[in-house]
């Protein structure tokens, strides 16, 4: 009888909570812009949650990297307000510490079409394309990175724009800081216009052009690149992407085994996938993450793609009497209500924020208040084409 009981209690939940679902009034806060918020009570804890709902035929999406630059942080409300958006969210993962390097994108990072951080574990990512009449969203898994190509030899890069470490090649790019901040133990070369211009050999911290890249090698990427390299000598730059062989993707041939990428204007990193094709999957195996980030009710980010072609954007709040956060789970099954065909996690904890109105609308759950962050995801209306 008690399981019965049980059972019976679930259903009307069930039942009240879809009702609550389809009842939900979203405020147009601008056209093609609609705001809401929810509490859902998850194991006798409240869990509040704010929605934003978006027409992608009349609005637009940018990621954008605090300072407008590859490393550094800033609140996503100043990042939102600085430029002009109606609305926005923290976006992708990063490197949070007190180094000059805070803020380094954890995972990939594309900003109009060009790559300022290499991808991590082939994890789920968010790609945006502002089509004329409309926005594309897509999720991927994905492995991309640039790839050096001296005297028909080719050199993966180890990372973009990031702290050089042992044994490693990597690319600095105007995005940069103003100098590489490397030690005087590798080897940096100068490029303008496809072509070597200055070589140093141990000595860091060089000067990065406007106009051009600097190719940073050390260890044993220094011995192997240090050959091939000279003063006049072309060199050629390839974005190469890797997809998860079963992932179908538009306007690309998402089943080869390797392919040069240029259809999206911008990514963002984010782990785990949530749903793919309207069924729950979490893919955080896959994404070497831990089942421990998944289950832990935290305060969360996500977007979800809408059956009706919206696009969904959501923050839950956590760490508080008022909001005890959501597992990975429990989120995923409140996306699928809501309609969500495919859908992913972005950063989360104290990071989560949504600014909408001129404000921020949910309740970051730092101690110090709002978290300065690496990247966000701004809307702003279509016009701006």
């Amino acid at each position: 009888m008690k399981k019965l009981s049980v059972f019976i209690y679930g259903h009307l939940w069930l039942i009240f909570f879809c009702f609550s679902i389809s009842a939900q009034e979203f405020k147009t806060i601008q056209d093609g812009i609609e705001y809401a918020e929810m509490t859902r009570e998850i194991n006798n804890l409240p869990v509040k949650m704010n929605l934003l709902r978006l027409d992608l035929t009349k609005v637009r999406l940018d990621v954008v990297h605090a300072m407008d630059a590859a490393i550094g942080t800033e609140t996503t409300s100043s990042i939102a307000m600085r430029h002009g958006a109606i609305a926005a969210i923290n976006a992708g993962f990063f490197r949070l510490d007190k180094s000059i390097f805070a803020g380094d994108a954890a995972g990939v990072l594309q900003i109009d079409g060009r790559l300022l951080s290499e991808s991590v574990n082939n994890r789920i990512a968010l790609f945006i394309s502002n089509k004329p009449k409309q926005t594309e969203v897509n999720f991927a898994h994905l492995n991309i990175n640039d790839l050096l190509i001296i005297k028909k030899k080719d050199f993966y890069f180890s990372g973009i724009n990031r702290q050089r470490k042992a044994d490693e090649l990597i690319k600095f790019t105007s995005y940069f800081r103003p100098t590489t901040l490397t030690e005087n133990s590798g080897l940096e070369i100068v490029v303008r216009n496809g072509k070597i211009v200055e070589i140093n050999d141990a000595k860091g911290d060089s000067p990065i052009p406007k106009d051009g890249f600097i190719i940073s090698a050390s260890g044993k990427m220094r011995e192997q690149i240090l050959p091939f390299v000279k003063v006049g000598r072309k060199i050629r730059f390839r974005t190469v992407v890797k997809f998860e062989a079963k992932e179908s993707f538009p306007n690309t041939e998402s089943r080869r085994t390797s392919i040069t990428y240029s259809t999206a204007e911008d990514i963002t990193n984010g782990v785990p996938q949530l749903i793919r094709n309207g069924k729950t999957e979490i893919t955080w195996q896959q994404e070497k993450s831990s089942k421990a980030f998944v289950e832990t009710k935290h305060p969360r980010t996500a977007v979800a793609k809408l059956k009706d072609g919206k696009f969904l954007m959501v923050t839950v709040d956590g760490r508080s009497e008022e909001s005890g956060g959501i597992g990975l789970q429990n989120l995923a099954e409140i996306l699928l209500e809501f309609g969500a065909t495919d859908a992913m996690n972005l950063d989360g904890g104290g990071s989560t924020t949504m600014f909408a109105g001129g404000k921020v609308v949910n309740n970051p759950s730092d101690k110090e208040g709002e978290r300065k962050v690496s990247d966000a995801i701004l809307v702003f209306p279509r016009k701006r084409n």
